[in-house]
């Protein structure tokens, strides 16, 4: 018998308020949702299973499973249905990062299909007239923010490696149900809703997400998606070429260079080289385990990396999670890795990067030192460190704000194959900008908009080809060189203090997955300690602010997806602050 869980989709129609704790921001563009659940279902199975944000997308994966396929085949069938159901989030139109274990070859790899800046921006795509940096939202509404797509291709890249079924059958689920139609869930209803008039700005948006009469599409409504089904058919029938080229790829560019707001520069050249790049995994040790991740042009490996490696120096099991301190020596270790990050982090296809050094135990120790204490640490005592070199390159801050929209979705195969994907158009709703039935991202913005810090250059700086820098973070932890769980989340920045919180747990204080996924949340990147709101981490509050730390509750919008792999088969489990569900048999 498989697992099914489709009654939340059904039955959550309680949303919250929810903001964005972001560094820089002083205004929300359509955040991620939380659905209000506050416990998560725990579901075992003994062959394989599918776990993702949205239980169409799930079924549509576990189903490509049962009828014979593996892991790769059922991210095809996930991803293309999660960029109809949940278009805010991820699509053909966006980027992704996928860490997969190939069973057969006992093997952990990772491919980087990042969406890359057009070859005609330059390092002032994001500066004004009078060469000071736009603010974020200006920069985000139109063509101006949109890179060239990386989804398309990395799925038929790694299909054509690894998978086993034809590809045109895996498009199926998803064609039929932009034919067919789907309901409009609570937290896609409440997402239209919120995104105000930017998601009105646009013809195409406005007329497949507002009814006749101009209103925001309710949930429970029926939508239809002929326009994307027609997209898919033409990439099933004839590959990932009739995305890159031909008439789809001249009409997002057409749509990006002819908006109204902010034109961009995206060429039919910058479709037809588009190319996805196998990287090797970044794996850092932790508690005799290995944590393996994706690595830069995403900073999510590295980031979490470091977080549990300073960590590590302190006795984080005999604390507990109800102990302040845990809270003080986790949030801290985030502050020094953000710091890192913003310094060291950015596309290695540009400029060396010292990943290395930035991971090794000697450089992690340094690091803790700073955490001997008992107050927060200030804040100019939290600045990047000195790692050691592979090739000298000083860089200068260069600070970039990632939106937390994004999808995550794990999957295990019968065969063991372990994979682990996060995907995105970036902010929700992406650029706004609309074509062929899907919705392009605006992945640019997560570039530094500065080009130099003082006289030193910005590794994130915008240029030509380039791939921004990321938080996501699809992880897989090994044990004794086998896969031991598959997670990750989506979240913009706060997606690295997430999956490291969900890690510590796990490992450190024993939380089975059904726990480590509905956990409340304390993240700190950047000085302010960010506590989920309504939850018990709220308790926390008064100690933290003793510490010193400046403390802001609200929304924190994780959609962990984790599955465990154990001696008596699969546990899996979602976040229940969206929709998603674990399936399976």
């Amino acid at each position: 018998m498989h697992v099914r869980f489709f009654t939340r989709l059904l039955l959550s129609a309680t949303v919250f308020a929810g903001s964005v704790q972001a560094q820089q921001a002083s205004d929300t563009i359509a955040p991620e949702k939380a659905t209000g659940t506050t416990t998560a279902a725990r579901v075992e199975t003994k062959n394989y299973m599918v776990a993702s944000a949205n239980p169409l997308a799930a079924e549509a994966g576990r189903k490509v499973i049962a009828d014979g396929g593996n892991a790769i085949d059922a991210m095809v069938a996930v991803q293309t249905v999660l960029g109809l159901v949940e278009p805010q989030s991820s699509g053909l139109g966006g980027g992704s990062f996928l860490v997969y274990y190939n069973a057969a070859a006992n093997k952990i790899t990772t491919f980087d299909g990042r969406e890359t800046a057009p070859m005609e921006a330059t390092p002032k795509l994001f500066l004004d007239e009078s060469g000071q940096p736009l603010k974020f939202l200006d920069a985000v509404i139109g063509g101006r923010s949109v890179g060239t797509p990386g989804t398309v291709r990395l799925l038929s890249d790694v299909h054509k490696k690894y998978g086993s079924k034809p590809w045109a059958d895996l498009f199926s689920p998803a064609e039929k149900l932009a034919k067919e139609g789907f309901q409009v869930s609570p937290r896609l209803a409440y997402l239209i809703a919120s995104d105000g008039d930017r998601l009105k700005k646009y013809e195409g948006a406005r007329g497949y997400f507002y009814d006749a009469d101009g209103a925001p599409l309710k949930a429970g409504a029926v939508l239809k998606n002929p326009a994307y089904a027609q997209t898919l058919n033409t990439i099933a029938t004839k590959g990932a070429d009739a995305f890159y080229t031909g008439p789809i790829a001249e009409a997002i560019v057409k749509t990006v260079r002819e908006a109204s707001r902010n034109p961009g520069v995206l060429s039919l050249a910058d479709l037809a080289n588009y190319r996805t790049k196998e990287r090797e995994p970044v794996c850092a040790k932790y508690r005799a385990l290995d944590i393996c991740g994706m690595g830069p042009p995403s900073s999510g490996a590295v980031a979490v990396g470091q977080i549990l490696g300073v960590v590590e120096n302190f006795d984080i099991k005999a604390l507990g999670p109800d102990n302040v301190e845990s809270w003080r020596l986790i949030g801290d270790a985030q502050r020094l890795a953000f710091a890192d990050r913003e310094r060291y982090l950015a596309d290695p296809d540009f400029m060396p990067l010292p990943i290395k050094g930035l991971l090794t135990k000697e450089y992690l120790a340094t690091r803790a030192y700073l955490l001997d204490g008992d107050k927060a640490l200030p804040a100019d005592a939290v600045k990047a460190g000195e790692p050691t070199w592979d090739h000298a390159l000083m860089f200068g801050r260069g600070p970039a704000l990632e939106m937390p929209s994004t999808s995550h979705f794990v999957i295990v195969d019968k065969q063991g194959n372990v994979l682990s994907m996060t995907t995105t158009i970036e902010g929700g709703f992406g650029s706004r900008l609309m074509t062929n039935g899907f919705l392009l991202n605006n992945e640019l913005t997560d570039f530094s908009f500065k080009t130099h810090d003082g006289g030193l250059p910005v590794a994130n700086r915008v240029e030509p080809g380039k791939r921004p820098r990321s938080s996501m973070a699809p992880t897989i932890v090994m044990k004794d060189g086998k896969p031991l769980m598959a997670i990750g989340s989506p979240g913009g920045s706060q997606i690295i203090g997430y999956v490291a919180q969900a890690l510590i747990a796990y490992i450190d204080w024993g939380m089975p997955v059904e726990k480590i996924v509905a956990q409340p949340h304390l993240i700190n990147r950047f000085g302010t300690y960010d506590i989920e709101a309504g939850t018990d981490a709220e308790k926390f509050a008064e100690p933290l602010k003793a510490m010193g730390y400046e403390v802001k509750p609200g929304e924190m919008n994780s959609g962990l997806h984790a599955i465990e792999i154990t001696a008596n088969g699969l546990v899996g489990s979602a976040d229940p602050r969206r929709e998603g569900v674990a399936v399976g048999e």
